[in-house]
Order: structure tokens, then C-alpha cells, then sequence
């Protein structure tokens, strides 16, 4: 089979480490099977399209909508790596998936708005559906609605035609998108167990998405939460495009 590429920028080695132990596991996927390339630690370098089933970028605590002079050289490099290659990614229409950090970077190439409008707090938000998700070959298999994790700054606030709005939630009214027919990007994380988002906001709890003083509350609320639904658009993902590399057939919209 051919191997997923999972792009990654977080310079803490256990964060990063489990993060792909944790997309391995939801997508059933062994670790030979999902090559991994660390940006903030070296160049994305060339990908070779024909070589993978798709590509997967994670989040990340860099932010597309932060002053240019508060971002590290590295957070510049990368920007301007995950352009170029987004380029190519949108002009193939390959498979592409982006993860909270993604939604803002493709956003962006697509000339979204992103802005700090529409932040939401580490916690579980109940996601909807659009009736373009409910169609859509990889959302249709979910319920049309859902909880997932969510902690993010900044979120898309007015999108472009080239972006069908799949998912929302009460607070984020772009909680996942395509463009084309391939690429794909939530605002949630489907890649978040329960103990894995106690162990993420752990790591962050200093880092701006809520105060330090709500760690204790936030992961309360993190262990009752039912996310199980939300994992199903990494293993729809890998369903779709595992060993190929060949576009599906067109999505009418609804």
C-alpha cells in the first residue's frame, strides 16, 4: 500500500510523539504506514504525490491570523512551506487533510477570513452537519450531530465560493470544509480521545486557550464527554483513499 504523509509542528518531543501514536491508532494505521515529518524540526522538503494516499496535517500552536513580527522564523518557514505545497495540493486536488491549525492554512490559500472571532475554549462542542456534510462521502457515515474537541485561538470567520462548509457548531460556524473534491479540514480534533486532550491541554495550559485556573474544570468536563463519532473522519479518510491516488467522481452540492 501506498503510506499517508503526516505533517506535524510541535517542537515538545512527547507532544509530538503522541500525537502520532494517536492518528497510527484512530486510523488503524501502522506507524511505517503514516511517514512523519516534523516542520518545525527541519524542511517539509519535495513531496512526491504519486508515492502517498494522502497527506494529513495536525495542529499545531502556531496561528495563521498572529502579527508577522510575533511569529518565530521557524513559524515563517513553515507558513510559507505549507503555501507552496498547499499550491500543488489544491491545483492536483490530492487528498488532503487539515486539523485545526489546517482549516486556518487552507483557509487562508483560499482566501478565507481568519480571524480571532470565533476562538473556542479547550472543551467538547456539539458539532451539526450541513446538509453539504450530510452528502459528503466522508461526513455522510457520521450522525448529524456529534461532539468532538475543540481549543483554538482563531477560526475561519467569512469564507470564499472555492470553500463548501460541511460542519458547525453553536459557536464556530465553520467546524470543517472541502475544496475540490479531496481536500478536507476540520476545526475540531478527530484525532482526540479523552486522554489524550487531558494530556494535550495539560501541555498547552499556559498557552493562551483558557486560563490556568480552568485546567481542573476543563478536564472534568473532558472525561464525560462522548467523542467517538468525531474519530470516524480519520478512518473515513484512510477508507477513501488507502492505495490509490485517483479522484472520485464529482460532489453536487446541495
Amino acid at each position: 500500500m501506498k503510506p499517508f504523509l503526516l505533517i506535524t509542528t510541535r517542537d515538545e518531543d512527547d507532544v509530538a510523539a503522541e500525537e502520532h501514536a494517536l492518528f497510527c491508532r484512530l486510523t488503524g494505521l501502522l506507524p511505517e504506514d503514516l511517514e512523519w515529518r516534523r516542520a518545525d524540526r527541519a524542511p517539509i522538503g519535495h513531496v512526491d504525490f504519486g508515492r502517498y494516499s494522502g497527506i494529513i496535517l495536525a495542529g499545531s500552536p502556531f496561528t495563521v491570523s498572529e502579527p508577522v513580527e510575533k511569529k518565530t522564523a521557524t513559524e515563517l518557514r513553515v507558513e510559507r512551506e505549507l503555501a507552496e505545497l498547499l499550491d500543488e495540493v489544491v491545483r492536483r486536488d490530492a487528498p488532503f487533510l487539515g486539523i485545526c491549525y489546517g482549516i486556518g492554512t487552507i483557509g487562508a490559500h483560499q482566501g478565507a477570513r481568519v480571524d480571532r472571532q470565533y476562538g473556542e475554549t479547550s472543551q467538547a462542542v456539539r458539532i451539526s452537519l450541513s446538509d453539504e456534510g450530510k452528502a459528503d462521502p466522508l461526513f455522510r457515515e457520521l450522525p448529524g450531530s456529534f461532539d468532538a474537541f475543540v481549543g483554538h485561538k482563531e477560526a475561519i470567520s467569512e469564507v470564499p465560493d472555492s470553500i463548501a462548509v460541511l460542519a458547525s457548531s453553536p459557536t464556530c460556524p465553520v467546524q470543517a470544509f472541502r475544496v475540490g473534491r479531496n481536500v478536507y479540514a476540520t476545526q475540531f480534533h478527530p484525532e482526540l480521545d479523552a486522554a489524550a486532550f487531558t494530556s494535550r491541554v495539560r501541555a498547552y495550559a499556559n498557552h493562551g486557550y483558557f486560563e490556568p485556573h480552568e485546567l481542573d474544570q476543563i478536564i472534568a468536563r473532558v472525561d464525560a464527554a462522548d467523542v467517538g463519532a468525531a474519530h470516524m473522519v480519520l478512518g473515513r479518510f484512510v477508507e477513501e483513499y488507502l492505495s490509490s491516488y485517483t479522484r472520485r467522481p464529482a460532489v453536487e452540492s446541495v
